[in-house]
């Protein structure tokens, strides 16, 4: 037989069926006939919203040995806060901040220049921390301290983000005046 006269091969046949199908759907979905699903996301309520990273910097009277002090100082925390506070200021020490209400451990201490701790509020799922780094870097007669706060739930940052000028800031300028 004459391969010119003879129907379309298997593979042919194969890619001919394919095109037809995947024509066949993809017209069907012009058409309208196959429901499409949006893959758009409502806008959030407020920016705030979606965000799970801060960043703050903050000039501090205080040399960064004073400020590491003030942080990994249960008696000095206190101090500054107002409220109870307990913490281990070793690498891998945990602690308890502002009565309970703060909890974590401190991941690393490069001294006089960052600490970085695992940190959560109690009222967030068990098992989700954030991150939490201080940077200290000379600034004039001061430290400035460079915050990142990275990983916390979603919604979560208009109150972080005000916290941190509210229970950390305000009073460690006023603790170091």
């Amino acid at each position: 037989m004459n391969k010119n006269t003879q129907g379309p091969t298997r593979r042919q046949f194969a890619g001919s069926l394919a095109l037809t199908v995947g024509g066949l759907a993809a017209g069907s979905a012009l058409q309208g006939e196959t429901p499409q699903q949006s893959t758009q996301q409502p806008p959030p309520a407020k920016p705030g919203d979606t965000r799970t990273a801060l960043h703050q910097e903050v000039e501090l009277a205080a040399s960064a040995s004073r400020i590491e002090g003030a942080l990994l100082d249960a008696k000095q925390f206190a101090a500054f806060t107002g409220l109870a506070a307990t913490i281990d200021p070793r690498e891998g020490g945990a602690f308890s901040l502002f009565g309970g209400v703060i909890v974590g451990r401190t991941i690393e201490i490069v001294s006089g220049q960052r600490i970085v701790q695992a940190w959560r509020p109690t009222h967030w799922d068990p098992g989700v921390y954030s991150v939490v780094k201080f940077e200290s870097r000379p600034s004039g007669s001061g430290t400035l301290v460079v915050l990142d706060h990275t990983g916390f739930p979603a919604g979560d940052y208009d109150s972080l983000s005000s916290g941190w000028y509210e229970h950390y800031w305000e009073p460690l300028k006023k603790f170091f005046a």
